[in-house]
This record gives C-alpha cells, structure tokens and sequence, in this order.
C-alpha cells in the first residue's frame, strides 16, 4: 500500500487558488507535510492489521507437526483440518492457514467481495493469494457489500461442507468484515431479494450494525450460530477479524459461530423503531413466528472456540507509536466511535477549537459553554471509554504538536442519491465544522479512512481536509452544503483540486473498521 505516494503528488499537481496565496505557500507546504504524515499514520495502521501476520500470530503447529495450537488450546491433525471463510480480508488468511497446515487441510471453501483478488494481483499482493492447485475453492461475490446469488452460492457450499463432517474432523472458520453479505442464506420462503431490501431499508433509516445483525441472523440458516449447528459434531475453531465497535463475535459477520441471545421480540422492536413493522412481507413473518414457537429453543456451541485475531485497538495502538516516533504527543480516544455522522463531525470541529486554547496559550480561551458542548456532544454520541479528559490534559501540559486518534463507525442516514462512504461524508462534515471556530496559529488536519480501502461503493478509502476547505470549494464554485444534502461526498472530493484530498490505497486485505486522525499542530 502506498497511500501517501498516492495522495501527495496529486496535491502538488493541484492547481494553486489566489486563496491558497492568501494563506502563503508556506501554509500549503505544512498543510503537504501534515497530509504526508496522516497518510504514514493510517498506512501503519492498516499494516498492523494485516491477515497474514495476524493468523501466524493465533495458530502455531507443535514440533511433531500433529497438533494445531490456538491460544492454550490445542487439536489433534490427522488430514482432518476444513476451512471455510468469508469476508474482505479472509483470502489473505485462508493463504496463510494452507501454507501453515499443509498436508492436514482437506478441503475449504471462501467467499470474498467480487474483484478482490484480481485487486491483490494487480497490486502484487501475493502474500495474500492462494498458491496454485490450492485445496481452497474461492467464490466471490456481493459486490458493493451487498448479497447477491454469487455470495448466495457460496453460502450453500459452505453449509455443504459443514453439514458432511464428523466428530473427527476440525472446521478452521475464518471471518472478518463484510462476512454478513457474503454468507445469505435465507430461511425458506425468504428470498435473497426480500431479506436484501429488508436490509437496505433499514440501513438507510440508519439503523446500527447491531440492529441489522438481529434481523439478518433471524432470517439466516448461517448466521446466529448456524454454521456451528451445522458443523456439529465436528470441533470448530473461527479465527476472527473484528470490524465492530466493542469486538462482540455475536455480532461479527452476524455470528455464524455464536448462538444468537436474540429473540423475536428484539427483531419486532427494530422493525418497529424503523417504521417497517407493517410492511414485511410474508414470507418475513413466517419464518419469525416459526422462531417465536421453536419447543428446541436457541441451540448452544459448546463444541466452537471463538477467537478474536485482529481489532481496530490493534492498529490504532501502532498508529499511536508512529505518531510518536514523529515527535507528537499522541492519545487514543477511542476505538468505539459511534452514533450520527453530523454529531460526530460537530464533536471533532469543537474539541479541535477546544484543543486550540490549550495549544496556544496566548489566543483567548475556550468559554466554559464550548467546554460544556464539548462534553455534552460526547455524552449524546455515547462513546465507550472515551479519553477526552487525558486528551485536554495531555495539550494543557505539552504546548507541543499532538495527534488524536481514534476508530469505530458513524452512522450516515441517507437522504440524497449521491455517491460517497461515511468516511469521505465524516471528513467533508468536519470540513465544515472547522470553518466555523477560529484556530489561530496552529495547524489543523483530519484524516477519516476505511481501513479496507474502500470507502462505500468508491474507489478511495476516505479523504482528509483542514480549515481552509471551505475557501478552497468556494474558489472552485462548490457548495459544500449541496453535496452534503445530497450525500455525494465523493463527487464534491473528485471535484475539488482534481481529487488531491481523497485516500486512495486499493484494496489493503484487511478490515478493522475506520481510522480517525485530528493533527493539531501549533505554529
């Protein structure tokens, strides 16, 4: 990956605005130099977290070669090892898992976004491709992260497999971002369409990974624990990367290895917060009222060992050392962000005002109402274990440059037919907040990138600015407040100074959710 290679020389080829002048080359220089640094940061992030050194960090083989070790568990190899998998960074695992087991994979089975693989060769990725002749059949499918009859395909192969093994044999699970829409398997008589559209509703009346994971394993035969039934007795150990605030592996591609602790009631709850209790389609209550009467009740997996490999934590932690090594004060705020994108954006443009007073100590200082905001912000966006406190703390006692990190999921509620992805929407809405505080003398930049690459159905991972934005979209005649309103973030970043402050990696392999960066940097 060479992220910064790829943003940089795109700023210095952008055509310099009388505004940027007004600023003096200088401050395009250290706005370059930030940019640089940013994508440094998010690269080292998303290397931490790469599938390959992850799976080799969680599996080991003991000297005889006849015994797989996960953790301070151990299991027995006799040829007797399957592997499925999917998700957007399990092709780089699976490669890993054959290359370690050899002789004891029998057989796997994949399912990975459409294109994918064609990306890592273009990128010459091989570390992430299956050699050739592997025992492990690749399907891909869900393009744009949503089902589709390719990734249905595979989900049914999947369960094929699962549903012929006995209790010798070991079932290797491999999971991570964007397992959900590539694993549908809809209960009879749902069809792929109707559980898709259900979906698709509910994402765009912003509805939480949480709250769509409930409904998907509801009407799923692989979700909500069912591959593990469906392996039963087979012995299954699922190696997981995590994209969800908080690690939950219920919630993970939807759980297919985690009994779901759901009920019907829980799913009639969501339908009715979002308004679409009254237009389910048949089909939909059918199968809920089935689940509602089931005399077996929730089925347990006792025989599956859950492992989580990989997590936002992990490269926010590594990004926290390189900032670091770059000489800035660094504090993680979070690896749990979450809630609406707008408060989000309003939370990140008031802590850099209030960030600034601290920097700089002759500029006025924040009032106590921004402090109380400040505060009542993060309370609204209910940040787990949020660091604000040791973040003021840390600028009030340094007077040095810092970087503020953090990772997690906002929600963006759709309201336009734009193009776009909630980093690129996070870090134009921060855009926007920023011109409304007067920094003073300090430098400011956000960065906001999807730590797989790909931002929504985009080609780039997410964008950065910094306060001058807003001059820089007026001088090209670009409203900022129009694209926002149509949610075509992308196309406003493709326009503005021919793409320069787009994040563009390609595909990394990998999926721990998104990497925020606040650089303040007084002058």
């Amino acid at each position: 990956m060479a992220a910064a290679l790829q943003v940089l020389p795109r700023l210095a080829r952008a055509p310099l605005h009388p505004l940027l002048w007004r600023g003096s080359v200088a401050r395009l220089a250290s706005s370059m130099a930030l940019a640089e640094q940013a994508c440094q940061l998010f690269e080292s992030a998303v290397g931490a977290v790469l599938p390959g050194p992850m799976l080799h960090r969680a599996l080991s083989l003991d000297p005889s070669g006849r015994q797989l070790k996960v953790r301070d568990r151990s299991f027995q190899l006799r040829q007797n090892v399957y592997l499925v998998g999917f998700g957007k960074a399990v092709m780089g695992m699976a490669a890993a898992a054959e290359e370690l087991l050899g002789q004891h994979l029998v057989q796997g089975v994949i399912s990975i976004p459409k294109g994918i693989r064609a990306a890592m060769e273009r990128a010459g990725k091989q570390e992430m491709l299956l050699k050739p002749h592997s025992r492990v059949q690749v399907f891909e499918g869900a393009e744009d992260n949503l089902p589709d009859r390719d990734a249905l395909r595979a989900a049914l192969t999947i369960r094929q497999l699962a549903e012929g093994l006995t209790a010798d044999d070991l079932l290797l699970v491999l999971i991570s971002g964007g397992g959900s829409a590539l694993l549908p398997a809809p209960i009879p008589p749902v069809t792929l369409e109707e559980k898709q559209t259900l979906t698709r509703l509910l994402a765009a009346r912003g509805a939480t990974i949480q709250e769509l994971n409930t409904i998907r394993k509801a009407l799923s035969q692989l979700k909500g624990g069912g591959l593990a039934q469906a392996a039963y007795p087979a012995q299954v150990v699922s190696l997981i990367l995590s994209d969800v605030v908080g690690d939950p592996v219920e919630v993970i591609a939807s759980g297919p290895t985690v009994a779901s602790s759901h009920s019907v009631q829980d799913c009639l709850h969501i339908l009715n917060r979002y308004g679409l209790r009254a237009a389910l389609p048949r089909s939909v209550k059918t199968v809920l009222s089935r689940a509602d009467s089931d005399p077996h009740g929730p089925h347990t997996c006792g025989h599956v060992l859950n492992v989580i490999i990989g997590s936002n934590v992990l490269a926010l932690a590594e990004a926290q050392r390189q900032a670091e090594a770059l000489g800035y004060q660094a504090v993680v705020l979070s690896a749990a962000m979450q809630g609406d994108v707008k408060s989000m954006a309003q939370f990140y443009g008031l802590l850099a005002h209030v960030a600034r007073t601290r920097l700089t100590p002759s500029m006025a200082g924040a009032s106590v109402e921004e402090d109380a905001q400040l505060h009542e912000l993060a309370a609204e966006l209910q940040i787990p274990d949020l660091q604000l406190e040791e973040a003021l703390e840390t600028m009030a006692r340094g007077r040095g440059p810092v970087c503020l990190l953090a990772g997690g999921e906002p929600t963006v509620q759709l309201q336009g037919s734009g193009r776009g992805g909630r980093n690129q929407e996070l870090a134009l809405r921060v855009g926007a907040e920023l011109r409304r505080w007067p920094l003073g003398q300090i430098d400011v930049l956000f960065l906001s990138g999807g730590t797989d690459g790909q931002d929504g159905p985009t080609e780039a991972a997410g964008a950065w600015v910094t306060p001058e934005l807003a001059s820089q979209a007026t001088a090209e005649g670009l409203d900022m407040a129009t694209f926002l309103a149509h949610n075509d973030s992308h196309t406003f970043f493709c326009r503005l100074q021919g793409g320069a402050h787009l994040l563009h990696t390609g595909m990394t392999g990998t999926n721990v959710m998104d990497t925020h960066l606040l650089f303040l940097r007084p002058w």
